[in-house]
């Protein structure tokens, strides 16, 4: 009888151990999005306790959890969901770039955001002051000199992406996937403005190419010491952008409306291979926006929503490791469940990673 209640005792234990170990997994996904260094520390634990097809589920679930907070998010509109002078003042988690909710408050860190943040919004005030001074008249130049100087940020986050992938601190195909896709969506912005005559004066190109030189530079140093930094820095220049287009749409629209669309925009926007036109709006499903080009007018619509698009990214990666392609399946058919991920630093930055690969060795190797 002893031994029949203790059988009984144990068969009734193990449905509830299951239940708990799969609540643990679903702490872990959470701790996934938040990009803790938690994170990784307490998937090598469960691979040495629960063995590689559990490891599997808790990647599995790090991807469920961060699909259905992407299919959830609310579409924003940029000119009501942030105002850049405002960042400083903003006390919340995550949304721009500060620890997410659920993570220990931390004075310094907050006080680092806003001395980043405060610094952003200062260079992009002196800037827009000067183009303010020598675009006031002149639209499509001025249009020219920003999107040269729009995408100069999305080559320097890759060139910085394989300086990390060279020295075996990170791989992130999403980033590297995304920012391309961003720098091919301004590139064709630029090539629109050409057409359009906004390259006519040589000093405007002279301006516009030795800022986007010093641009470059100044973001690779940026982006190297304080990801967060620099993905703030860009989503007040993405910004900026979209209120520019907005002022302009609204001040000549019926104007617009009368002038033929550049033949570059028709074949940019309404192309066969639109792959790319998806890769760079995280926060949209595939092919669901596909725009009408009939005239200038609908071309400017266009970038200006593509410029808001760009803001709702910038704005996503200033949250370490939230990143994702909108075209990566969450559950691929080829993963492997024996396999286990390749360890590698989860680092903010060059400090942090060269703190990290001297710490751990195994950071250094794949």
């Amino acid at each position: 009888m002893a031994i029949s209640l203790s059988a009984m005792a144990f068969r009734t234990s193990v449905p509830s151990f299951s239940y708990f170990k799969a609540r643990n997994l679903g702490n872990l996904s959470f701790l996934c999005i938040s990009q803790t260094p938690f994170c990784f520390n307490s998937l090598i634990s469960l691979q040495n306790s629960c063995g590689s097809s559990r490891l599997h589920l808790s990647r599995k679930s790090c991807r469920v959890r961060a699909t259905l907070l992407q299919e959830n998010e609310e579409e924003v509109v940029v000119e009501k969901s942030f105002a850049p002078k405002s960042f400083p003042s903003k006390v919340g988690g995550g949304s721009n770039g500060e620890p997410p909710d659920d993570s220990p408050p931390n004075g310094l860190e907050k006080w680092v955001v806003k001395v980043e943040q405060s610094i952003n919004i200062f260079l992009t005030d002196s800037v827009i002051k000067i183009l303010d001074t020598l675009y006031h008249d002149r639209n499509h130049a001025r249009f020219f000199v920003l999107e040269t100087i729009a995408r100069v940020p999305y080559f320097a986050f890759i060139s910085v992406l394989h300086m990390y992938e060279s020295f075996g601190w990170w791989r992130r195909a999403d980033y590297l996937k995304v920012h391309f896709a961003e720098s091919w969506n301004e590139m064709h912005h630029l090539l629109i403005m050409e057409e359009l005559g906004g390259n006519a004066w040589w000093f405007d190109r002279f301006l516009a190419q030795h800022v986007a030189v010093f641009y470059y530079f100044m973001t690779v140093l940026m982006y190297a010491l304080s990801p967060r930094m620099a993905y703030h820095f860009s989503e007040c220049v993405e910004n900026h952008a979209y209120e520019t287009y907005d002022k302009f749409i609204k001040e000549q629209g019926e104007e617009l409306k009368k002038l033929p669309a550049p033949k570059i925009a028709v074949s940019y926007y309404t192309g066969g291979d639109l792959y790319l036109f998806d890769e760079f709006q995280t926060s949209r499903e595939p092919n669901t926006r596909r725009p009408k080009i009939d005239n200038l007018y609908d071309v400017f619509m266009n970038i200006r929503d593509d410029e808001a698009e760009h803001c709702k990214t910038m704005k996503a990666c200033q949250t370490h490791g939230s990143l994702r392609s909108p075209h990566t399946d969450p559950f691929p058919e080829s993963e492997d469940d024996s396999g286990c991920p390749v360890p590698q630093a989860d680092c903010v930055g060059i400090v942090d990673c060269i703190k990290k690969s001297v710490a751990d060795p195994q950071v250094s190797r794949r």
